[in-house]
């Protein structure tokens, strides 16, 4: 469904106007579907920080998606990088940005 924030701005842009029972093959480039990678987003996280903000007890491994209570209720995640005794290295990108995507859809209906 578009408008409601699934598909990035840049794929709901391009099925706008599509007629009903289109099936079309999109192929983007790197970093246009959701952004390019941004180095920034890459952050050492204390293990205290983790720790009080993440789910009590888990056993995380260098690759896991770890997602994390943020001010004012919010929510956000990033994937593990390196996991130190006292700190950890997160990538807070989103795990497509700066990636070529092949985007296939096949409009089912228009309401």
């Amino acid at each position: 469904m578009l408008g409601q924030g699934q598909l990035a701005p840049v794929l709901e842009e391009l099925l706008i106007g599509m007629p009903e029972g289109t099936h079309k093959t999109f192929d983007l480039e790197p970093g246009v579907g959701f952004g390019p990678r941004n180095p920034e987003l890459v952050r050492e996280v204390t293990r205290a920080t983790l720790d009080d903000n993440s789910v009590p007890g888990a056993d995380y491994k260098v690759g896991d998606l770890v997602d994390f209570a943020a001010p004012g209720g919010g929510r956000f995640a990033g994937i593990l990088r390196e996991l130190g005794d006292e700190t950890c290295l997160f990538d807070f990108n989103h795990p497509l940005a700066g990636q070529p995507l092949k985007f296939e859809v096949k409009l089912i209906s228009v309401l």
